[in-house]
């Protein structure tokens, strides 16, 4: 509590008060020729009401200063590339904010609440979606740092991006509520940290809140991670409480960069955006050698060469620069037409003289979830279409391609890198492009070895071969930590069982919770498995998944026939033990919401020309007796047969129009059952 009210102390802002005019007085003006009285100053504090606090600490006020100098230059030895990684609402991007605060990276008057989360989706959810870095210039013991902050997205989705953050940085923050403790994605994020060999600091943030418990946290982060905790950062970046201390750390635990700027360039790609006017602008971060304005330039992984007509620093704004040495963290603007020549990982190099070697890690990015996008008024269909290519400039994660369903039109297939990812987007394009969408079940990418033991990939299970052609199907299995309480570890593992979930392992990480490691098939967890994670725990259960392989499934592809045409909005591939009761529920669900018709319409659910569920609606009966009031029964008996001889006919050529209602709420049942 001492430091957390020096530094409280060191943070203020000297205000003096003035007594208001007493009710009832009018303060007058002064007369003509007189000089105006100064209001007095309040002698003595109001009960219950602070006088003043402390002026600025030289700390913090020359390190305000300092942050209007912070294109200059300083040496190696002075640079500290960091991340900030953390579990959602842990206090991430409020830590940032007060970082860029403190520092006068950020003027008081142009300061809003997470400030490095651009987009207002990311402001409403607390994530963060687009990583973002800001240069910061800090001065400790008269001397300037410059602290380099790259913020990283959270979430697994974005692991790779988060990778090759964490490989332009050589130190990070471990950010941990006080009061929640170490959650999963923590646990994910700390672990690629330690692979590239960062230098972790943790800190227990939102230690002003009630309910804080910092030393147990600690204590948790010591047994779990392993990492001493002795001198861990107690602070509250809403409060400013222990922020000096943060950026006091960074500069003193955190090793600078090797000095390799006389080595052939080579710079990091961690991100890049496109801009309508400039093209496509690059995040890097130079690890060797030095790049300067109007070099010509080379991409390693594509062989793409441009000129850098426009480099600089991110601090958060660009300012442009005309060189940037090994260490820095700078972007760059050479007209580069498509996000996917400047893809994350790559390594940017001189084409005059070129570097042995790209730096390792690269991959490029392959979607792992697919689902369908189609218009509810088809003549949105153009629309869509400009809307995803306007996305897909930002996001070469990001594919699509054209696919047309007799129930619903024309649309795209779309392939996302996650559950996240497929969220995002699609709330994208109903907010920013204002398309009314119907999205398709989402489904995983299968591998089908067909009969000449050729591998085939499939997403759509309307392309999936004929079962003479195919023999087996593998299906993508995923590697799932879950940290929960111990009260509810049995709803948890009922759950994981019941998605076909392996147990692999459970332990006590403290006396009170567990992690329990399952594997189980992607496509079991593409559905509500979060969402049911979260009720059968209360909201205290985290998880973390990564891709472990494929593997051999008995999978069969489930079909929907209504009056004996198959709808193949409504095909799936699941598993042949769960075929049937996802087949009778999804049966059931359209017997409700298609309309009667005026014959008898049968609602089939089939696993090749086999029928496993069905349903039928009733016919609309028209009552042609009505009219005979008497007389002989053959009379009676000859209307109902022309009456029959009619749906007959009318059930050989009548088509059934599923209305889009129906297909939206089969379509959520289907995310629910599969």
């Amino acid at each position: 509590m001492a430091t957390a009210t020096a530094t409280a102390s060191r943070l203020a802002v000297l205000a003096p008060r003035t007594l208001p005019p007493a009710p009832g007085r009018r303060r007058h003006a002064p007369a003509p020729g007189c000089a105006p009285s100064r209001p007095r100053a309040l002698s003595a504090a109001p009960r219950g009401r602070v006088l003043c606090l402390a002026a600025p600490a030289p700390a913090a006020a020359s390190s305000i200063d300092a942050g209007q100098d912070r294109l200059q230059k300083v040496p190696i030895s002075n640079i500290r590339n960091f991340c900030i990684i953390a579990h959602i609402d842990h206090g991430k991007s409020t830590l940032a904010d007060k970082l860029l605060e403190l520092t006068g990276t950020v003027q008081k008057r142009e300061m809003k609440e997470q400030f490095l989360d651009n987009m207002d989706l990311e402001r409403e959810r607390g994530i963060t979606i687009k990583l973002q870095a800001a240069r910061m210039r800090y001065i400790m013991n008269k001397e300037p740092y410059c602290l380099n902050l790259i913020d990283t997205p959270g979430h697994v989705d974005f692991s790779y991006e988060v990778s090759r953050s964490l490989a332009a940085c050589e130190g990070a923050l471990l950010v941990v509520d006080a009061s929640q403790g170490v959650e999963a994605q923590t646990l994910a994020n700390v672990y690629l940290a330690l692979e590239n060999n960062l230098e972790i600091i943790p800190v227990l943030n939102k230690i002003d809140l009630p309910g804080a418990e910092p030393d147990r946290v600690a204590q948790e982060i010591e047994e779990i991670i392993g990492l001493d905790c002795s001198d861990a950062i107690r602070c509250s970046a809403k409060e400013g409480i222990g922020i000096i201390e943060i950026l006091d750390a960074l500069v003193t635990k955190i090793p600078p960069p090797k000095d390799t700027s006389k080595d052939p360039l080579r710079a990091l790609i961690f991100d890049s955006y496109y801009d309508p006017y400039r093209g496509v602008i690059v995040y890097f971060r130079v690890i060797d050698g030095s790049i300067k304005k109007g070099d010509k330039i080379c991409f390693m992984a594509n062989g793409k060469e441009y000129v850098a007509d426009e480099i600089g620093v991110l601090s958060p704004n660009q300012m442009q620069v005309d060189e940037l040495y090994a260490g820095e963290v700078g972007y760059l603007s050479a007209s580069i037409r498509s996000v996917a020549d400047a893809r994350v990982g790559d390594t940017i190099t001189h084409y005059s003289k070129k570097a042995a070697s790209a730096l390792p890690g690269y991959s490029e990015a392959t979607p792992m979830v697919f689902c369908g996008l189609f218009p509810i008024d088809a003549d949105q269909f153009e629309e869509l279409r400009e809307a995803l290519e306007k996305l897909q400039l930002n996001d070469a994660a990001l594919k699509f391609e054209p696919e047309s369903s007799s129930a619903m039109g024309f649309g795209f297939r779309c392939g996302f890198l996650g559950l996240l990812h497929m969220e995002i987007v699609q709330e994208r394009l109903e907010r920013e492009y204002n398309l009314n969408l119907i999205i398709t079940a989402p489904s995983v990418v299968y591998h089908v070895i067909c009969a000449d033991g050729e591998t085939v990939e499939c997403s759509n299970p309307s392309l999936l071969p004929e079962p003479g052609k195919r023999r087996s199907i593998e299906e993508p299995y995923v590697k799932i930590e879950m940290l929960t309480p111990k009260d509810y570890i049995g709803p948890i593992m009922e759950l994981a069982q019941d998605r076909r979930g392996e147990f692999k392992e459970m332990n006590f990480i403290t006396e009170s919770r567990a992690k329990i490691i399952y594997e189980l098939p992607l496509a079991e967890m593409v559905g509500d498995f979060f969402d049911q994670l979260k009720s059968r725990s209360k909201g205290y259960a985290s998880m973390e998944y990564s891709l472990v392989g494929y593997r051999e499934s008995q999978l069969v592809k489930l079909d929907i026939q209504i009056n004996g045409d198959p709808v193949e909005a409504l095909s799936t591939i699941v598993h042949r033990d769960k075929a049937y009761s996802v087949g009778r529920a999804l049966t059931q669900k359209l017997k409700e919401l298609i309309p009667r018709q005026m014959f008898r319409v049968p609602i089939q659910a089939c696993i090749g020309t086999k029928v496993i569920a069905s349903e039928a609606l009733s016919a609309i009966r028209k009552d042609v007796l009505s009219k005979c009031y008497g007389g002989d029964i053959t009379r009676k008996k000859k209307l109902l047969k022309k009456q029959a001889e009619g749906k007959k006919r009318m059930k050989a050529i009548g088509r059934v129009d599923v209305p889009q209602e129906a297909f939206m709420a089969v379509l959520k049942l289907e995310k629910e059952v599969l």
